[in-house]
């Protein structure tokens, strides 16, 4: 008979991010962001009914059985709170557990550039943290209301689907608000919170175009929001805004854009050489005239070139931040070429980083087992 309890002590010390269990195959650890067979007996439907029905509430019990899908949180004492995501597969119940980690990060270990504090830093305006799941997102909004907490005598509201930090009131009062126990929906919330006297709302993920003209509405009037979205670079995610609004709208969400965004954080999280962990490359856009002329008109191709020369601004590309992760020996030249949006060039950048250094070129990548015809293409 599976036990939770110690499956999820046995993940925790293994360092993993999350726990799934299915019906039919022994439980499986994501450590690094790869999954791995955990040394536990095969799962039987049994199992995890009996878990499902633990660790869900009375509401989420009855959101599984009636529609097929539940959220949670569940907590153990002294090891920690896990967000619980249950649901029906071929008839039976499947379950993913993600840890939450214990405190606040801050911008210095979560290895972000000094951008990202500076967006922090606004009195209002949008900041757009992007990036696919389990690239760190949540992290790098936690350590931006975190930041903001710490250093404004403000009110922070936050709407979180579901709430994975915890954070206690320093000089500012913040309220956490949790979609599905708090409010009824993330847009619900939006359209609300204005009347609760915020100075920064932050929302975990904005979904749809009503969500995103509440975001906006919010900024232009003088308050700070930050707020994830599933996209995976900066101009991916003005796209992807504008494209949520019908064609006669979107000219609309161009000027407000243009005006109260402040920047984009796009991220995605690379192995750490030498050692287990990832760190984050991550690509900034800062919002200046320039980039808010080439949002107006539909110009969202140039923006790479305005993050290539804008690093006077704080801007930088995911191929930037690769190179800047590679030389301080955060990752390894083989992980970076692999994470790479233009390996060819990114490859020349390293090896001048390896020249500078008293390094044959391209050496590093022998020596990490890099495909043979990588090599020789240098």
């Amino acid at each position: 008979m599976l036990e939770l309890d110690q499956l999820l002590r046995f993940a925790v010390e293994q360092g993993a991010s999350d726990v799934h269990v299915k019906v039919g195959t022994r439980p499986r650890l994501r450590i690094d962001g790869h999954l791995r067979e955990a040394p536990f007996d095969t799962v039987e439907p049994a199992d995890s009914e009996r878990i499902a029905a633990a660790v869900m509430p009375r509401g989420s019990a009855e959101a599984l059985a009636d529609d097929g899908q539940a959220d949670c949180t569940y907590a153990i004492t002294g090891l920690g709170r896990f967000r619980v995501s249950a649901f029906r597969q071929r008839g039976w119940i499947g379950l993913v557990l993600r840890r939450v980690l214990p405190g606040v990060p801050g911008f210095d270990a979560l290895t972000l550039p000094p951008a990202v504090r500076a967006f922090a830093d606004h009195p209002h305006g949008l900041v757009l943290v992007a990036g696919l799941a389990g690239s760190g997102k949540t992290a790098t909004l936690a350590a931006m209301v975190d930041h903001v907490n710490a250093g404004r005598d403000c009110h922070i509201v936050t709407i979180e689907d579901p709430i994975e930090v915890l954070h206690a009131d320093k000089r500012a009062i913040v309220d956490q608000r949790e979609v599905g126990r708090d409010t009824t929906s993330a847009h619900a919330a939006l359209a609300h919170v204005l009347r609760q006297d915020p100075d920064v709302v932050m929302v975990s993920q904005v979904r749809d175009a009503d969500e995103v003209w509440s975001a906006l509405q919010a900024a232009e009037t003088g308050h700070l929001v930050l707020a994830g979205l599933p996209t995976v670079s900066a101009i991916d995610t003005v796209d992807r805004l504008v494209e949520m609004f019908e064609p006669h709208r979107q000219r609309q969400v161009r000027l407000s854009m243009a005006s109260a965004l402040r920047g984009i954080v796009a991220q995605r999280l690379v192995p750490r050489a030498g050692g287990r962990g990832r760190v984050p490359a991550v690509e900034v856009l800062v919002v200046n005239a320039r980039v808010a002329q080439r949002i107006v008109e539909s110009r969202t191709h140039e923006l790479v070139d305005e993050m290539v020369a804008g690093d006077l601004y704080g801007m930088q590309t995911f191929d930037q931040s690769l190179a800047q992760l590679y030389r301080d020996g955060l990752v390894t030249r083989a992980d970076a070429l692999e994470h790479a949006e233009a390996p060819g060039e990114l490859r020349f950048v390293l090896d001048r980083a390896d020249f500078e250094r008293g390094q044959t070129p391209g050496l590093e990548s022998i020596r990490e087992g890099a495909p043979a015809a990588a090599i020789q293409s240098r």
